[in-house]
């Protein structure tokens, strides 16, 4: 009988000291403001670097798993860094906590802002702002993008090796424009030069202007500081999904950098499709005869 009691109260003991370990873990791991764990440096001797943040909702797990497969299949040329991150803003839920954590333990792909989840009330200028006081590395150039937007990172690459700093790039709206001076860049993706980044984090001018449509604000502020003098609509590499929005929708081709408004997994196929994404080698291909 004492022999009983002394193992039931060792299996107690584990239980709590599980527990604490749990609890830690989280706090750890789910401070607001912050990315997890060091980026790896990039070399020196690299064309450049390329920080690829996805706005999405901490609820989204599975289209942040897809989406992990989808760059994690592509190729990017040499000197070339390219880190996606999946970005959003502080957790509310219990389950969330314990998803997210071991999401960050196992890909170390999430930056959680110190914001409230919001559309148009400042989570695009707590993403930029915010970079670089968390960041242990700066990046040549940073892209918000949307979480149903396909991004080719090879053409991405090719196109952003031609251009220079003071950066502000992506697809100008309205869709029939090729001014890139003129109007602002589409939210499915644009990219700033890091020394806009660091202006945004501050200047006066985006702190006191957050509240309103986010990607027009960001022009903007732009304009209103006289930046981004080197301004760059990639048309037509960057376009929505065939039949989905009008004048700013064509066919896939091939120039292709980014494809928007895949939010339904039957368009996901035909993109995946044409840029031979899921691509296997047939040494890698097993069949089982039954």
């Amino acid at each position: 009988m004492r022999c009983k009691c002394i193992i039931l109260n060792s299996i107690l003991a584990l239980s709590s000291l599980s527990i604490l370990f749990l609890f830690l873990l989280l706090t750890i791991h789910l401070s607001p403001t912050t990315i997890h764990n060091p980026f790896i440096p990039v070399p020196s001797q690299q064309t450049f670097s390329l920080l690829i943040g996805i706005l999405t909702r901490a609820d989204l797990h599975s289209q942040r798993h897809f989406l992990r497969l989808v760059y994690g299949a592509q190729r990017t040329p040499p000197n070339v860094k390219i880190h996606v991150k999946f970005v959003f803003c502080r957790l509310t839920k219990v389950e969330q906590r314990a998803l997210i954590a071991l999401e960050i333990l196992r890909f170390d792909d999430i930056i959680i802002l110190n914001c409230t989840e919001n559309m148009n009330f400042g989570k695009t200028y707590a993403f930029f702002s915010s970079l670089p006081k968390i960041l242990l590395q700066q990046y040549d150039y940073v892209m918000k993008a949307d979480d149903d937007v396909f991004i080719r990172l090879e053409g991405l690459s090719r196109s952003l090796k031609k251009l220079r700093r003071d950066l502000y790039y992506g697809f100008v709206l309205p869709c029939t424009s090729y001014n890139p001076y003129s109007g602002y860049m589409a939210g499915m993706g644009f990219i700033l030069s890091w020394d806009l980044v660091q202006w945004i984090s501050v200047s006066d001018i985006p702190a006191q202007n957050q509240v309103g449509p986010e990607d027009k604000l960001v022009g903007q502020w732009l304009s209103m500081g006289n930046k981004g003098k080197n301004r760059v609509t990639e048309k037509p590499g960057m376009y929505d999904f065939p039949g989905t929005n009008g004048r700013c929708s064509h066919e896939l081709i091939p120039e292709t950098v980014a494809v928007h408004r895949l939010k339904r997994w039957d368009r996901w196929l035909p993109v995946l499709t044409f840029f031979n994404v899921t691509r296997v080698r047939s040494s890698k291909m097993y069949y089982f005869d039954k």
